[in-house]
């Protein structure tokens, strides 16, 4: 994909939000987001559950962490202020949330199966889509339950008037990767799409009726990944990036989209949108400097430099004795200049970028232009 259209579109948006700011009032269908995912969405549920995280993470917008993997706003939180609802609280947050305009049952390390191994074993979050469901089934039932006693939910007939996104099965896709290949994890995949498709019907079945799907992302391009798997330089393309590894969620993020397709004709009353995040982000990863950035496959917070700046012994913001010294993956100065912020996550700057052209809905099948459906907000 050329950058030009990439371009153009941020143009048009900009253009169509300049005449809605202007409006003396806010008008949008959704009164509410309920976001299900992994770390790419979760703003503070993991780290609510296994209190850990550290700076310099939340340095650019929050000033402090706050359980986002990420320097700042997440592609979810620009979705809310788009929207102009406030921030997703997590929902296994017990402290300070308010419920009134949604709920964010997103964990870091997260997958679409239920996993078979531990957190502590291998990292993978127990808080799987299938849980993250029941979740959901179980805050319903509470809104229906306490709404009348003033508490800090929503009214119980939110449900359909809310928009559910889901950006998870990254975890799906790489966990298993250096240790059973393309070809082993590919074995698993249509498990991983069915699963999400069931997942919106169930919804789908609580009244949700706006279903709003991010693809996987090139992990191709990622620094972690280009670090971790095994690959010759055959295997690299003329933008840095793992040509295989990108074929491969191409044909995932293609199964996923007929898979919607198919969910969208068995529910004739919802909208079921398929979101082309691998595009936009493709697209940075190439070509930065054509968006405001500057490092591609590099990694803001990283240690060791170089073209990828990823040592997987020292994780962004950790202190580790490697070679006898001591070393601290510290975070650049300048993280707008970048699209990866620690090798496997994006920055705030690639994820407001990625969310214009949500916004815009012409990386959406169907096309889907929020601008019918809010007035939208700046989310500068």
């Amino acid at each position: 994909m050329s950058s030009k259209p990439f371009t153009n579109f941020l143009v048009i948006f900009t253009l169509v939000l300049l005449c809605l700011v202007g409006s003396s009032h806010t008008k949008c269908d959704f009164k509410a987001i309920f976001n299900f995912g992994d770390s790419n969405s979760d703003t503070g549920g993991f780290w609510a559950a296994f209190p850990a995280q550290s700076s310099p993470f939340g340095m650019t917008y929050f000033k402090k962490p706050t359980g986002r993997a990420t320097d700042g706003r997440l592609i979810v939180d620009f979705l809310a202020q788009a929207l102009g609802l406030p921030f997703l609280s997590p929902y296994l947050q017990s402290i300070g949330s308010n419920y009134k305009h949604g709920a964010n049952f997103a964990t870091l390390a997260s997958t679409v199966l239920l996993p078979n191994t531990s957190l502590f074993v291998t990292g993978i979050s127990p808080f799987s889509l299938a849980i993250q469901l029941n979740q959901l089934k179980q805050f319903k039932t509470k809104v229906n339950q306490v709404y009348e006693q003033g508490t800090e939910l929503p009214s119980p007939d939110i449900f359909g008037k809310s928009l559910y996104t889901f950006y998870i099965g990254q975890n799906d896709f790489t966990s298993n990767l250096a240790a059973i290949g393309i070809g082993g994890v590919q074995q698993y995949l249509p498990q991983v799409v069915s699963q999400i498709a069931s997942t919106i019907k169930e919804i789908y079945n609580l009244g949700g009726r706006t279903f709003l799907v991010l693809n996987l992302a090139p992990v191709g391009c990622y620094p972690a990944f280009l670090v971790e798997l095994p690959h010759n330089s055959s295997d690299i393309d003329e933008f840095g990036c793992l040509v295989s590894y990108n074929n491969a969620v191409v044909e995932y993020n293609n199964m996923l989209k007929e898979t919607l397709r198919q969910t969208r004709e068995s529910l004739s009353d919802a909208s079921v949108i398929y979101v082309d995040v691998y595009a936009v982000l493709l697209e940075l990863f190439r070509h930065p400097t054509s968006h405001g950035l500057k490092y591609g496959i590099k990694a803001c917070c990283g240690y060791g430099g170089g073209d990828y700046n990823f040592d997987p012994k020292a994780y962004c913001g950790n202190s580790k004795v490697i070679n006898g010294s001591r070393v601290t993956s510290t975070a650049c100065i300048d993280p707008y200049n970048y699209v990866s912020w620690d090798g496997i996550h994006a920055t705030e700057a690639a994820n407001k970028l990625t969310t214009f052209a949500i916004l815009n809905g012409s990386y959406s099948d169907p096309p889907f232009p929020f601008h019918e459906r809010c007035d939208l907000q700046p989310i500068g």
